[in-house]
């Protein structure tokens, strides 16, 4: 399991082969089944060093996996996995009852349980952060949250909120997307977000703003050493 005790840099991608490029800069890999070609059979062929966070994303939440039981027994089935460390789930499936099963198949597996959210519109209201962040923790090891940014004062909402949650000796992995809120994914962890994600190759981006590996990793660890 993953604890996120401390800050974990994800290498996102839909390839398992990347795994080797990832390895000087990421701690650990983001499957993302939902772009995947044969994501079942990558993960059981799956021999790399970095533990795997799995995700399976339906399309109102950024993926391309129809928002359906397949889409989540999947996912239940990828925390069975030995390498598999941690499964993300969204709060929408958490809310309805259906990512249930996700939560107990991963912990069943000592696997951890990421509840997040996304917001692609914009950046809700600091009450209304701190009620979605709270509603994940309710369902999972780590809360993530994820929304748009279109001036500063978002960013600085959200960096308001991450810490107060991070004082609290709460796990949040907070980032906001677009060019408003590109620094964000390099701030953040500064002020307690667990997570953050980046493509070993840049043009492979899963989200608006990332930062490539490298870049992202070596941000991080000059403002955390401030």
């Amino acid at each position: 399991m993953l604890a996120f005790d401390d800050f974990t840099l994800c290498a996102a991608t839909a390839d398992l082969a990347d795994e080797p490029a990832a390895r000087d800069h990421a701690d650990a890999v983001e499957f993302c089944m939902d772009r995947a070609r044969r994501p079942a059979a990558q993960l059981r062929s799956y021999d790399g060093a970095l533990p795997l966070v799995v995700s399976n994303r339906p399309a109102a939440e950024g993926g391309e996996a129809a928002d359906d039981d397949a889409r989540l027994d999947a996912l239940a089935d990828a925390a069975e996995r030995d390498a598999v460390a941690a499964v993300d789930v969204e709060l929408t499936a958490m809310l309805d009852g259906r990512g249930e099963r996700v939560r107990e198949a991963a912990h069943a597996n000592d696997a951890a349980v990421i509840v997040s959210a996304h917001d692609f519109e914009g950046t809700p209201l600091r009450q209304d952060l701190r009620g979605i962040l709270g509603n994940a923790l309710e369902h999972g090891d780590v809360a993530k949250l994820a929304v748009t940014a279109t001036d500063r004062t978002d960013v600085l909402d959200l960096t308001t909120v991450t810490h107060e949650y991070d004082v609290a000796g709460e796990r949040v992995a907070t980032m906001a997307m677009g060019e408003a809120g590109r620094h964000s994914r390099a701030v953040l962890p500064a002020y307690g977000s667990r997570i953050g994600y980046a493509p070993v190759d840049p043009v492979d981006a899963t989200a608006p703003g990332q930062y490539d590996l490298a870049t992202l990793r070596r941000l991080v660890d000059d403002l955390r050493r401030e």
